[in-house]
């Protein structure tokens, strides 16, 4: 599923078996974890664990609400 989601983005690609091996599947796979990550930062965002900060260069960085750090402590820790 990786590679076709990769070929559907991407419908201009062509590469060999190991160019696929290689580079397609491990940039399917960052793709994924940087969406998934983007998730959960959006999440940690809305619930006030995290502040998003925008630097000078137009960057989106991220910091810890010291507010609610104890919050975040006892959320690390629940079961």
């Amino acid at each position: 599923m990786e590679i076709l989601a990769y070929f559907l983005r991407n419908p201009s690609a062509v590469d060999s078996l190991e160019g696929v091996a290689r580079w397609r599947v491990l940039e399917e796979a960052i793709h994924r974890t940087v969406t998934e990550t983007e998730g959960a930062l959006n999440w940690l965002v809305e619930e006030g664990y995290l502040i998003e900060v925008e630097e000078s260069h137009s960057r989106q960085v991220f910091r810890l609400n010291p507010e609610k750090a104890a919050q975040a402590e006892a959320l690390l820790l629940a079961p």
